[in-house]
């Protein structure tokens, strides 16, 4: 990423607001959804800042944002802070619009009051009273804000969205909270009012990155979301499909149509989750892409009306698959397909997930369930008792998921046969199996040592035994604190030669072979 399109800085509050910068939240970015939690933590922050012997600075995080002439800025994230603090700010213009009717030091505190607008709020048309804001919200939140917050007015509560409610219930519960505060000051409200403001937008500070175009934004998401900082890269996704059909004219009816569309799928999977199952769909259906370069791939792929609707329709038929694959127990999949899509989940293994999209796209149920099964043994063979390299096998599962997609296979076994040599021979698992450890103080590697006894006993005595079952530890195999006279070292080299020889012994059953 060229220097010239990045730059980042810590900036306060102060300097975000009060310099003639204005900010907007994209027309399509998630409406404002904080509640009374985030507000009473941010309030506790706050009040931990301007209390005497307080904290002299509290770091309010990332705030990307995106420019071109570094005067009006997008906010790709961080739009719900900005908006709150706004709302927090205009909460303290209320306490001072209060002080002034009652005739208590009116010339100061309307002085006061703005001052404040002015600087952190945006400028009052005296006439018109439509304010020029230093910040503009969404398309769903941004007339109610304007209309009804900013000016101090009555604030209507019937025929309004969810997001709206929620804006108005953030500014009466920060109202209520900053008269409190003042009251306890003591002394004069209008000082206390205005230290509060002032004090808070000098000790609250951002890392703001500020970028030049929307490919260097995502780049930004997936950058700070490696190091484990989460942001909303999802909204950001969805911004730019939306704002594409946006640019070609349409419909406000059928912009919130799909707009719903897109909002069920993300209520369905979860935020967090939607890259992974977008980046599995695409393979699936288009070309492999690593999930660094999946916003690059998406953008110069998907650049029209046509385009958008056709990865949304897509996206949808896939997604049941794909949470049956992460959430099998709610899933209306059959028992035996239930039980792979939860060893699969139990063993962490998730580079078949876009084949699996689209063998069950393309094949018979019976077919299915045949690759299904083959993915579990793939699993434990290579990732669990191999822990051999993935970058191969995902080519090898997009290779054969796009044979699907092309209709150039049309059975499981012709599919299988493509995914052979990711299968270890029976010798390169029985040696790797002999060595492998598994340390089941882990509470999933207990589950998977448990599933590989219960098949090692169902294969060599045709007993079955369900290891989801509480009833089943692998205590009874092996102690984790063995007591006095238990056996020593040698019970323990006893216990492993039987269960290499029952491995051995089952020869071409033994536990995960493929049926090929």
């Amino acid at each position: 990423m060229s220097a010239t399109n990045f730059k980042t800085e810590n900036n306060t509050y102060r300097k975000l607001i009060g310099n003639g910068l204005t900010y907007s939240i994209p027309r399509f970015q998630r409406d404002y959804s904080w509640t009374d939690e985030e507000w009473e933590d941010l309030w506790s922050d706050i009040l931990g800042t301007i209390q005497e012997g307080g904290e002299p600075a509290h770091y309010m995080g990332y705030l990307v944002l995106q420019s071109q002439d570094e005067k009006s800025f997008d906010v790709i994230d961080g739009q719900q802070r900005l908006t709150t603090l706004s709302l927090i700010v205009l909460a303290v213009l209320k306490s001072l619009q209060r002080l002034v009717d009652d005739g208590i030091d009116s010339d100061r505190n309307r002085q006061r009051l703005e001052q404040i607008r002015s600087t952190y709020i945006g400028y009052l048309d005296p006439v018109t009273l439509v304010t020029r804001s230093k910040i503009t919200l969404n398309r769903n939140n941004d007339a109610y804000y304007q209309t009804y917050l900013v000016p101090l007015g009555h604030l209507p509560v019937r025929g309004f969205r969810a997001s709206e409610h929620a804006l108005r219930k953030a500014f009466d519960w920060f109202d209520r909270r900053i008269q409190g505060y003042a009251k306890k000051q003591g002394g004069d409200e209008g000082v206390a009012l205005a230290s509060l403001i002032e004090t808070m937008s000098d000790r609250l500070f951002f890392t703001v990155i500020s970028v030049t175009d929307e490919l260097n934004a995502y780049k930004v998401f997936e950058t700070l979301n490696a190091r484990g900082v989460r942001l909303s890269s999802t909204d950001f996704l969805k911004n730019y499909l939306f704002s594409v059909l946006h640019k070609q004219g349409e419909h406000l009816h059928e912009m919130d149509t799909l707009e719903n569309r897109w909002e069920s799928m993300v209520s369905r999977l979860g935020a967090e989750s939607f890259p992974d199952f977008l980046r599995s769909h695409w393979i699936s259906r288009r070309s492999f892409v690593r999930q660094s370069d999946l916003f690059k791939t998406i953008r110069a792929r998907v650049s029209d009306r046509e385009a958008v609707f056709e990865l949304l329709r897509g996206m949808e038929e896939d997604m049941d698959t794909y949470l049956a694959l992460t959430n099998p127990e709610a899933s209306h999949w059959p028992a035996p397909l239930k039980n792979h899509a939860q060893q699969l989940r139990m063993f962490k293994v998730r580079q078949p997930f876009p084949l699996v999209l689209a063998a069950h796209r393309a094949l018979p149920g019976d077919h299915f369930a045949k690759v299904l099964r083959a993915c579990v043994m793939i699993a434990l063979r290579y990732n669990v008792i191999g822990n051999l390299p993935t970058n191969e096998q995902e080519r090898v599962y997009y290779a054969a998921a796009q044979k699907l997609t092309r209709g150039e296979v049309t059975s499981a076994a012709a599919l299988l046969e493509s995914l052979r040599e990711i299968y270890p021979g029976d010798e390169p698992f029985k040696a790797a199996f002999a060595e492998k450890v598994i340390r089941t103080t882990d509470a999933r590697n207990n589950r998977v040592a448990r599933y590989i006894l219960c098949e090692l006993e169902r294969q060599h005595g045709g007993q079955e035994y369900d290891f989801e079952s509480d009833t089943l530890t692998v205590e009874h195999v092996l102690p984790q604190k063995p007591q006095e006279g238990w056996g020593g070292p040698h019970s323990l080299d006893s216990l492993g030669a039987k269960i290499c020889k029952r491995l051995v012994a089952v020869g071409g059953s033994a536990v995960g072979l493929m049926d090929l």
